[in-house]
């Protein structure tokens, strides 16, 4: 069997901070870390049973939360890795945010108002289901925002992960990088599995025509704002069994870098009698 180390999978997956960073360079398919499915399916598990008690450990003790982002394109797979890494994590302690276009009411206010509002509080896991880059990305792709505020936004989402991880949130930001080919086979899936006709949206075949513009897109994205505090991994996303299990892997190594114990209760147990 063989399963790579936490810091293999992260040094393999990070665009470095501070370096250039070319999207075209990174496969959307990869099987230098599980070159085998079923090692990738043996990893998975494991690293699921463990994220549940590293979960419930963090969530003792609130502290600390831990704050997953997760981005791709339509069909990358963002609720399916949802479904898997967190398969065996109870629902106690866990958050999960889905962002769609902003309402007229966030509209109203900063543009990361509504995403400080649904980062994690301390003790849970929060899972972003796309983000605040999606300031940055289809913003910047359909010019809801002039070039000029983008610009500025690249500092800002830095200054403000910063904030976060100086205030007990570690972030776990995750592309999910999905080849043109695979997006189009699984839309096409859409279109014929009556279980998955509802995902389908006639506006993701839009995005599809601008594919050129959206990846590069994510290229800045992820240069600009792969950090000490909150770097970026980029996943290939091709193979869904691979791309759950590396996730795992990051998800997992985040929970024990917090070196997290159960918490002492401050009494003696043996001082009660339930009778």
């Amino acid at each position: 069997m063989n399963i790579p180390d936490i810091d293999d999978v992260r040094q393999h997956l990070i665009a470095k901070p501070g370096q250039s960073f070319s999207l075209a360079a990174r496969p959307t398919r990869d099987p230098i870390l599980f070159d085998d499915k079923e090692d990738a399916k043996t990893s998975l598990k494991k690293d699921a049973a463990v994220i549940n008690e590293l979960k419930d450990m963090l969530y003792a003790h609130k502290k600390q939360s831990v704050l997953v982002v997760l981005q791709g394109m339509d069909t990358a797979g963002k609720s399916g890795t949802i479904r898997s890494v967190f398969a065996d994590t109870t629902p106690l302690g866990m958050e999960v945010k889905a962002f769609k276009a902003p309402s007229k009411n966030e509209l109203a206010r900063d543009y990361l108002w509504r995403v400080h509002n649904a980062v994690p509080k301390k003790g849970n896991i929060g899972i972003f289901d796309r983000s605040h880059y999606e300031d940055v990305l289809v913003v910047k792709v359909r010019n809801f925002a002039s070039a000029k505020d983008v610009e500025r936004r690249y500092d800002q989402i830095n200054a403000f992960e910063k904030h976060l991880t100086e205030n007990g949130v570690v972030i776990v930001k995750c592309m999910l990088n999905v080849g043109y080919e695979e997006q189009g086979e699984r839309l096409a899936e859409r279109l014929v599995e009556p279980h998955k006709l509802w995902k389908f949206n006639p506006g993701d075949l839009e995005d599809r025509k601008d594919w050129a513009k959206f990846m590069g897109a994510y290229e800045t994205a992820v240069e600009r704002c792969s950090t000490e505090h909150a770097p970026w991994y980029v996943v290939p996303a091709d193979s869904r069994t691979r791309r759950n299990a590396m996730i795992a892997r990051l998800v997992r190594g985040a929970l024990e870098d917090l070196s997290l114990e159960w918490p002492n209760p401050g009494y003696n147990p043996a001082d009660f009698d339930i009778g």
